[in-house]
């Protein structure tokens, strides 16, 4: 009995994670605009994740096929390598949202811990504002590399896989990154104005 509570619990947390229920805080009809802003990154976020899972499923079949083949059949897959490369790209910028959301990014809080409430926030602040700025950053340049990657006709060596889709595929993948720093900043000036 304990144990299907716990698993049930378990569930009912997951599916708020994934965004397939609403968190059991949430009043619906009552949310304020950065709730509704939340919970809209948090889909976008969501489906993104989904992409990088899909990226992370074809590194695996593709790592198994080359290894089996050359293994087995003395026969690599051509182009593996290649393939690998550029699908960890999308493994990794696509969950890259969904990670900082969760809190599954590294923090060090060694300091940070021993300061007082009001030097914590604002500190936070300026951290999400940097890190706003930062892939704000990070997007327009990718964008200016895709399209220059994109007009130079750039490719992968073996397969020939042209490198432009994914560079704007990391600056679409740092849009929720950059709405995920925005609503934490914007979270931490109104707590600053329910402080004072």
């Amino acid at each position: 009995m304990i144990a299907s509570d716990c698993l049930s619990i378990y569930n009912t947390d997951l599916r708020w994670v994934r965004g397939l229920y609403p968190a059991p805080t949430e009043n619906v009809e009552g949310c304020s605009v950065l709730d509704k802003f939340e919970r809209f990154n948090r889909r976008l976020s969501d489906w993104f994740e989904w992409v990088g899972l899909a990226g992370l499923l074809v590194i695996m079949a593709i790592t198994c096929i080359d290894v089996v083949g050359a293994k087995f059949f003395c026969w690599p897959l051509l182009g593996a390598i290649d393939i690998v490369m550029l699908v960890q790209i999308v493994a990794i910028a696509f969950a890259a949202s969904m990670a900082l959301i969760l809190g599954r990014h590294i923090q060090v809080e060694f300091l940070f811990n021993l300061l007082p409430r009001r030097a914590r926030a604002v500190i936070n602040s300026i951290v999400m504002l940097l890190g706003l700025g930062l892939f704000m950053v990070i997007m327009w340049r990718l964008s200016v590399l895709g399209h220059l990657l994109q007009t130079a006709g750039d490719y992968s060596a073996t397969i020939r896989i042209p490198y432009y889709p994914f560079a704007y595929g990391i600056a679409l993948a740092s849009i929720p990154v950059c709405l995920v720093f925005l609503l934490e900043f914007l979270k931490s000036l109104t707590k600053k104005r329910v402080q004072k």
